[in-house]
């Protein structure tokens, strides 16, 4: 039988720090207010920057709001959010969950809800917590992630994978993030704001800053899946 050379000790030092940074990482729903230097955030888009995309075609184009130009996206996004306004998604949003994705859903929500102390079924109390995601969590910046329209789903795929890999260089750098598919709600809202042109299409936003690690709303965990439970073998 042949002989598999053990890894390199730096191999094991590669896969520890992966491991750190996967398991640190956090969807953070509430931001201490302090700005994040700008050669901190440009660290951070130099690493996603470094993500593998269909054909590299690289597809993400990124705007990131500091100061005055978060709290007028802020204001405007929740005044668009709070009045209801009719707006059309770029990426239809799921039709429905069902199922173990429902259940999952639900669970993480009444993780935040319980954290909150708002109790079960308050729908005012829901309502008002959803709005918090046009408030960016409280976050000083937020990043919104656009794909190219004649792209189509491979260049949001390939966004996902930025979006993941921004996460994980933010909690590399000691910031907090939280992904939010709600953001691209209000696509009419971010391009007349962030005048961004036609064929760019809404994938998410980030919001990110210094974590408030004391605030309740970051003190769970949600749980993940086994790998059991999500992969198929197929030897023959």
């Amino acid at each position: 039988m042949k002989t598999i050379a053990a890894p390199a000790p730096e191999v094991y030092s590669d896969l520890e720090q992966l491991e750190s940074l996967v398991s640190n990482r956090l969807s953070c729903r509430a931001f201490r207010s302090t700005a994040v230097p700008e050669d901190v955030i440009v660290r951070v888009l130099r690493l996603a920057q470094s993500t593998a995309s269909w054909c590299n075609s690289q597809p993400w184009q990124i705007a990131i709001t500091r100061g005055d130009g978060t709290e007028r996206l802020r204001d405007s996004l929740y005044r668009a959010a709070a009045s209801n306004h009719a707006d059309k998604w770029d990426f239809p949003p799921p039709r429905e969950y069902l199922g173990v994705y429902l259940d999952r859903r639900r669970e993480s929500g009444f993780q935040l809800y319980n954290a909150l102390g708002i109790a079960r079924g308050d729908k005012v109390r829901y309502h008002e917590q959803m709005l918090e995601n046009y408030r960016f969590f409280g976050a000083p910046h937020l990043a919104v992630i656009t794909t190219d329209e004649a792209l189509g789903t491979y260049g949001a795929v390939d966004c996902g994978a930025y979006v993941g890999n921004f996460m994980l260089a933010a909690t590399a750098c000691g910031l907090g993030t939280v992904a939010q598919a709600a953001i691209a709600r209000f696509p009419s809202v971010l391009r007349r704001e962030l005048s961004l042109q036609e064929d760019r299409r809404v994938v998410c936003g980030i919001s990110f800053g210094y974590p408030d690690l004391e605030h309740p709303a970051n003190s769970y965990r949600t749980s993940r899946a086994n790998v059991g439970d999500v992969v198929q073998w197929i030897d023959r």
